[in-house]
């Protein structure tokens, strides 16, 4: 399921949420990147939106499968696939099992870049319980938790839907170095200061080792909230890197 907006013609920017995300979540992007092309931020199969899941998917083959399934029934030939956290695996994914249908790829704070630990599920479950709290509360907490989720009030509506969503998607598995020199296709990654999956600073180490054409950026301040966090300064790199 895509929501199409922005410009008529040229090479459509797909977005792809993060784990348990919808279209919605990119709703401060959409107007940026659709100056200069069409726009389509989906719903993904296994996730809380309109998308209807039929069968399983069960490792990182089919997360892949399906985004391409979904690609090609939405008629779009070649994209610049946009994806953020479970969506940024998602996408590398998909480019590496369908080498070409990308036009660039963007991974912002991507998952597949090492085993998720502690340090993750604890920034999840506090970000999680802070959402529960009054507003005036929820929005004190953002900066000690590191979500800035909970100071976006459109954003925290979604939090009691993925909270009743019984999602079954399989975790990122880690892409290997040989897996990253593959990528042929323009890249971009942003990552978080104090991105909660990983230490950005070694990510974007290796990353500028074994792909050294790709660009990477790390955002001072932000975490794994990182699109949240800097959506202005995210959404002006990411269209000046399709341009």
């Amino acid at each position: 399921m895509g929501f199409r907006s922005g410009a008529a013609e040229g090479v459509p920017v797909v977005l792809v949420p993060g784990s348990t995300g919808n279209a919605l979540t990119w709703y401060r992007y959409v107007e940026t990147l659709g100056r200069e092309h069409p726009v389509i931020a989906l719903d993904p199969i296994g996730e809380p939106g309109e998308a209807s899941q039929t069968r399983p998917i069960r490792d990182a083959g089919d997360v892949a499968a399906a985004l391409e399934e979904t690609l090609a029934g939405l008629g779009v030939e070649r994209a610049h696939l946009v994806g953020m956290s479970y969506g940024g695996w998602a996408v590398l994914r998909h480019e590496l099992a369908f080498p070409g249908r990308a036009a660039s790829l963007t991974l912002l704070d991507p998952g597949g870049f090492g085993r998720l630990g502690a340090k993750f599920w604890i920034w999840l479950a506090a970000g999680a319980i802070a959402g529960l709290a009054p507003g005036p509360l929820r929005r004190r907490l953002s900066p000690l938790v590191r979500n800035a989720v909970l100071r976006d009030e459109n954003l925290i509506r979604l939090l009691p839907l993925a909270m009743r969503f019984r999602r079954r998607l399989p975790l990122p598995d880690t892409v290997t170095d040989a897996e990253l020199a593959a990528l042929t296709v323009p890249t971009l990654m942003m990552l978080g200061e104090h991105s909660a999956l990983y230490s950005s600073i070694e990510v974007a180490a290796r990353v500028r080792r074994v792909l050294p054409a790709a660009r990477v950026e790390i955002v001072p301040g932000a975490s794994h909230d990182l699109p949240a966090h800097s959506p202005d300064l995210v959404a002006e790199r990411i269209s000046g890197f399709i341009r």
